[in-house]
This record gives structure tokens, sequence and C-alpha cells, in this order.
């Protein structure tokens, strides 16, 4: 089955949309939500907000499966959102998928 087709997946873009090891901002109503493509063509989905300072993690150095905020340095899991050590916080995370080369978000 198609995920454009099943509630509540929502489609964003193409998943060439996204630079490798970058990302793409999706502005809503509850906050920004930056997606964020690795190398490996995996995609995960945070608010747009680091846990520490409100910097905008879209902004931030993708390397592996984690995101290094642009403004303290402070690195967040792309996977689980949380800070890591010896920082702690936690970025508030998204489902997210690839689906026939589309990318898809779960924001309920």
């Amino acid at each position: 089955m198609n995920a454009s087709n099943v509630y509540p997946w929502i489609r964003l873009c193409e998943l060439d949309d996204i630079p490798p090891l970058g990302s793409r901002v999706v502005e809503r109503e509850g906050g920004n939500l930056a997606v964020f493509r690795t190398a490996d063509d995996r995609v995960f989905a945070l608010l747009d907000r680091c846990p520490h300072k409100n910097g905008p993690l879209s902004q931030g150095i993708v390397h592996g499966d984690t995101v290094t905020c642009p403004l303290h340095g402070w690195q967040i899991g792309l996977d689980d959102g949380q800070a890591r050590a010896p920082d702690r916080g936690c970025a508030r995370r998204f489902p997210a998928r690839v689906d026939g080369g589309a990318v898809y978000v779960d924001l309920s």
C-alpha cells in the first residue's frame, strides 16, 4: 500500500529535495519541522529547535545519525531526538519514512 493513502502519514517532498547529509525545513503552526537525510538516504524529522537554547537544528551539520546544533555544538540523535552525553535534553521527534522516492512524516 502506498504511504500517501495511509493516515496519518503526510507527503512532504521528494527524497532528492533534501541534500545528502542535509535538511529541509517544513513550516508548520506548532513549530517548524527539520527533515534530515543521512548519507545512506534514511530520513528523520525533528522539531527545528535544539533543546538547549532553541537553536535551528536544520542549520546544523549532519554526521552519521546525529546533527550538531549550529549555536553551541550540542549533538542531537536523529533517531531519538536525545542530546548526546554529557548534554541532556530532547528535541521532539516525528516518525519519517521514504516510500517510492517520496518523504512522509507522521505529525500526530
